[in-house]
């Protein structure tokens, strides 16, 4: 089990490196090349950042519900349940909250939907980052 925290906490880290380019370089750059081709922006999006993300999830998604059931020894089961938590959080509100800013972007640009998506993409950022440290402290637990 000490095999798949590890991949579950590179995941992660993955993830985290990921959301704060998203957040602080990505995304507000998305809000003004959203202006110019709202359509174009939000296709290109989705279409270049599934693939890079997508493995990270599905690892994340697999050894969260592992890690869960079974929790390495010497590593409290509290921790990894906290951890799927916080990645619930972040996957919801990536349904909740980003998807349907997107939307809105794909539609038209909206200054609105564009400073939404940035807020509420906080609460990605900051799930993942406390995931993130909660499974890099359960690999030191394992050392």
């Amino acid at each position: 089990m000490g095999t798949v925290l590890l991949f579950s906490t590179l995941a992660t880290w993955g993830m985290i490196g990921l959301i704060w380019l998203i957040q602080v370089v990505h995304y507000p750059m998305l809000a003004q090349y959203s202006e110019a081709l709202p359509s174009t922006a939000a296709a290109d999006h989705a279409t270049r950042i599934t693939p890079v993300v997508g493995p990270f999830m599905a690892v994340e998604g697999i050894t969260a519900l592992a890690l869960m059931a079974s929790p390495p020894d010497g590593v409290s089961w509290i921790l990894m349940w906290a951890a799927a938590a916080l990645l619930g959080i972040a996957l919801l509100s990536t349904v909740v909250f980003s998807v349907p800013q997107h939307s809105r972007l794909a539609q038209g640009h909206s200054d609105e939907a564009a400073a939404a998506l940035i807020r509420t993409n906080w609460y990605r950022t900051i799930a993942w980052t406390a995931r993130g440290l909660i499974l890099g402290y359960a690999v030191t637990l394992l050392l």
